[in-house]
């Protein structure tokens, strides 16, 4: 049984169908996504405002020690937090030991310790990493939010020290633009702060230096312009501590976001609402007051909602940017630029010209001088392409300019292999040999040469998808399936189809037709 030409026909058909959709652009089926280029979208270049990070961790730093605090009735006064330091006061020296051994524990903090007193920072080594941390968390975070918000391949990429490259292919309206651009930027700080009820009646009366000095912040109300309230600046836990966030609906039917804490969160949340029935407890997102409800009694379970009169997709929005992680620094626009569909109208005709011609001439090429040999290649090379696109269509892949350039390069690269084989199989006709001899050991001399272009070849795309970003991991995904498919399509398919055609070719002895051999010559 020739296994060669059955796994060849298999190869074909598979490529066939599963391009079609691609092709045909229907409804049905996966098929090649358009990259920025070539259907239009929106290029944005955004800065990382990597301070705010630092002042975000001692936020949580400052936190973590009232808890421990709380938690090991250790009594502190003075808990007071400034942009990159946390300065407190143990009451009790006694507790002292504890209250070390905790801080020596946080990885990077720099401790300052007269008596009872702490001055908490971080060193400067550690607040290199969190601005590191910070731009790589601002990546994972943009483009985990832009996949949940069901963009197609959008690309998000560290650019420079502190910059981010975003491209989004597809959006083409105004408010495709700005409700991506609002995705992208929404910080999604959760916060559940205590309101101070001694002092919640002087809140329009205190400046935002007088409520600092008494460990307290000014926030708005997130519905109604001119209110204000007075809260704790050091949270009660913040949104690092979540583990989800849904859209559910309260009894009016009013979207609402419902979120879910971890087991430390929800330790923290049960005692907070515990020891503070009757006072209120605002739910702070992003620096604005969305609801302060008053605690009725202990919230156990790690659960808690935020309503504010969002529409559904606004609260869906909201929900996407809180799963996907809170931004630890503000990212800003620095630099915006719209690709119109008609530039890649464009391109695509311009790309598949040359795709075509050259497909074309190399196709004429390969019969003129090969004969009925250079119309087997051919028949492989249209194979090639066809798995080409089925394979990126099957895994989702995008298909950029570069990819289309890719293509063109691995239709040459394709039909080289069989190039190399039929001239080891002329060599041998030339030198005598049987016709069945010199396709054997035509394919076996010629597999070293082609193993060895396309592995080096294959290396280096695997290097180029690995390191590279954007269009260039589109190019390189193309060469490596390209070479991948046509060690299928061009070494065991036409391998398969000459012996299916092998006692044709024998009872023909016509070399002329079948390799393009001309007696006397080549």
């Amino acid at each position: 049984m020739n296994f060669r030409l059955i796994l060849f026909a298999v190869a074909m058909l598979f490529g066939v169908v599963a391009s079609v959709p691609t092709f045909f652009d229907t409804d049905k089926g996966p098929k090649l996504v358009k990259g920025l280029d070539l259907q239009g979208g929106l290029h944005m270049l955004l800065g990382v405002q990597t301070e705010e990070a630092i002042k975000s961790k001692v936020k949580t730093l400052a936190s973590s020690v009232k808890y421990f605090a709380e938690d090991e009735d250790i009594i502190i006064d003075d808990l007071k937090l400034s942009e990159e330091e946390v300065t407190f006061t143990v009451l009790d020296k006694d507790e002292l030991p504890k209250m070390d051994k905790m801080l020596s524990e946080i990885k990077g903090l720099d401790i300052q310790k007269n008596g009872e007193n702490y001055t908490l920072g971080f060193t400067d080594a550690e607040k290199i990493l969190i601005k590191e941390y910070a731009i790589k968390q601002a990546v994972d975070t943009i483009r985990n939010r832009l996949d949940q918000f069901g963009l197609s391949e959008p690309t998000v990429a560290k650019q420079g020290k502190d910059k981010i490259l975003v491209e989004l292919p597809g959006i083409k309206t105004p408010q495709e633009e700005q409700r991506a651009r609002e995705l992208i930027a929404k910080a999604a700080y959760l916060q559940l702060m205590a309101v101070d009820e001694k002092r919640s009646d002087q809140v329009y009366k205190l400046s935002e230096a007088e409520a600092k000095e008494y460990g307290n912040l000014i926030l708005d109300d997130a519905k109604t312009k001119g209110v204000k309230y007075l809260v704790s600046e050091v949270p009660v836990l913040d949104g690092s501590m979540m583990t989800d966030a849904r859209v559910a609906y309260d009894q009016s039917n009013q979207p609402i976001i419902s979120f879910s804490l971890n087991s430390a969160g929800a330790k923290i949340f049960g005692k907070f609402s515990g020891d503070n029935v009757g006072n209120r407890m605002a739910v702070v997102l992003d620096g604005v007051v969305y609801s302060a409800p008053v605690i009725r009694e202990r919230i156990g379970g790690g659960h808690g909602q935020i309503s504010g009169g969002f529409t559904v997709q606004e609260a869906h929005d909201v929900a996407i940017a809180l799963r996907s992680g809170a931004l630890l620094a503000p990212v800003t626009l620095e630099e915006k630029r719209s690709v119109g569909p008609s530039l890649g109208a464009d391109s695509i005709r311009l790309s598949m010209i040359a795709l075509m011609s050259g497909f074309a001439l190399v196709f004429i090429f390969m019969i003129v001088y090969y004969g009925y040999a250079g119309l087997i290649a051919d028949v492989a090379l249209v194979a090639n392409l066809f798995l080409i696109i089925a394979i990126m269509a099957m895994f989702g892949a995008t298909l950029t300019l570069p990819g289309m350039a890719g293509i063109v390069l691995t239709v040459g690269m394709a039909v080289d292999a069989n190039v190399i084989i039929n001239e080891r199989v002329r060599e041998l006709l030339h030198a005598g040999k049987s016709i069945k001899h010199s396709i054997e050991k035509g394919y076996d001399n010629a597999m070293s040469a082609i193993l060895d272009a396309n592995i080096t070849t294959l290396i280096a795309a695997v290097v180029l998808y690995v390191y590279g970003t954007g269009a260039i991991k589109g190019f390189a995904l193309t060469i490596s399936i390209g070479i991948l498919a046509s060690m299928l399509t061009a070494i065991v398919g036409t391998h398969g189809v000459y012996d299916w055609l092998l006692p044709r070719i024998e009872k023909s002895k016509n070399l002329r037709k079948w390799f393009g051999i001309i007696e006397g010559g080549k």
